[in-house]
This record gives structure tokens, C-alpha cells and sequence, in this order.
């Protein structure tokens, strides 16, 4: 008799971009409550470096794997592309605004809307997709894979750069070591 064994320690990749959301939900709520403009702006800061990680390893593995293994997993994978588009379009309005003035407050308020909106529609359909199709321990590997790109994933939004795989892979890491020493240099507050 076989006795089959499992890691129950080890995270899959549902898990680990769930718990990702809730990171987010906290920060969002964080800033929200915040009376200072300073403390909003790192916060904020410490946000778009974990949304574009974040989006960066759904992109490089997730997305491939929803297009491979669930029903309109292309159609999902794309939709959530355009997602990501629009909020990196707000995450880079944020990047350049002042946390004293009002606007600041209503792009928070906008980039709260779109991200909660993505993470449950993830929560809700694709990701029990992904665990009907997959094996527990394939899950378990694209845990890793997630993990290892969010080490080197970009932590600035890039708007004009493209939102593929094959870019994340080859150029991916070379804008993330770019960003880092940026952040480094100017003191910003990434996480």
C-alpha cells in the first residue's frame, strides 16, 4: 500500500495571490484613513510596488496557465490584461500626484474600485476554476513561479510596456532591478 504525501505547509498559487488581495485591501484601507499626506504617499507607494508585482506574476504564469487548462481561459486571461491596463493607468496618475490635493484622494478612491472589482471576480470564478483544473501540487509550483517573478518584477507602473509573458520573462527583470535602484535612490517606500 502506497501512503501518498502532501506539503500542507506549502501555499498554492490561489492562496498566495489571495492573500495578495488582502495585503492590498489593507493598504487601500490604510491610506483611506490616513490624515497624513506623507504617510498616504508611502503607503501608496508601498501599494503600486505590490499591485504591479502582483500583476506582473499573474501575467507571466497564471494567465498562460487559465489560457492552457480552464474553458475561455484566453477570453478570462485577456480580460483581466485590460484590466491591469486601466490600473496601471491610474497607479501611474497616483505615482505623479501630490497626497495633499483632493485628487489624490480620488484616484485612491478609483484604483480601490478596480482592484476590488478584479480580485473578486479572480476570487469568485477563476481561481476555484484553476483549482477544478489543476492538480494540488501543480498549484503548489506555480505558488513558486508566482513568488520568485514578484522578486523581480517591476515596482513602477510602465503604461507603454506590453502586458505578455515572453516580456515579463526576458525584459521584466531588468525594468524591476531599474526600479529598485530608483526606489533605492529616492528613498520610496516599496514594501
Amino acid at each position: 500500500m502506497t501512503v501518498q504525501t502532501t506539503n500542507t505547509s506549502a501555499q498554492d498559487v490561489v492562496d498566495i495571490l489571495t492573500l495578495d488581495h488582502r495585503e492590498m485591501e489593507g493598504l487601500l484601507d490604510q491610506i483611506k484613513q490616513s490624515p497624513d499626506a506623507g504617510q498616504r504617499r508611502d503607503l501608496t507607494d508601498t501599494l503600486i510596488a505590490e499591485v504591479m508585482r502582483h500583476s506582473v506574476a499573474e501575467e507571466m504564469y497564471v494567465y498562460p496557465a487559465m489560457e492552457k487548462r480552464i474553458p475561455d481561459g484566453e477570453e478570462e486571461a485577456e480580460h483581466d490584461r485590460e484590466e491591469h491596463d486601466v490600473i496601471v493607468q491610474v497607479m501611474k496618475q497616483l505615482e505623479d500626484a501630490d497626497a495633499a490635493e483632493p485628487a489624490f484622494m480620488e484616484r485612491v478612491h478609483k484604483l480601490d474600485e478596480l482592484l476590488r472589482h478584479h480580485a473578486k471576480d479572480e476570487e469568485a470564478d477563476q481561481f476555484p476554476k484553476l483549482r477544478q483544473r489543476i492538480p494540488g501540487e501543480d498549484l503548489v509550483e506555480l505558488g513558486k513561479k508566482v513568488e520568485k517573478a514578484k522578486q523581480l518584477a517591476p515596482t513602477r507602473p510602465h503604461p507603454s510596456a506590453p502586458h505578455s509573458e515572453l516580456f515579463h520573462k526576458t525584459v521584466g527583470p531588468g525594468v524591476g532591478m531599474v526600479d529598485r535602484l530608483r526606489d533605492r535612490l529616492s528613498g520610496r517606500m516599496t514594501g
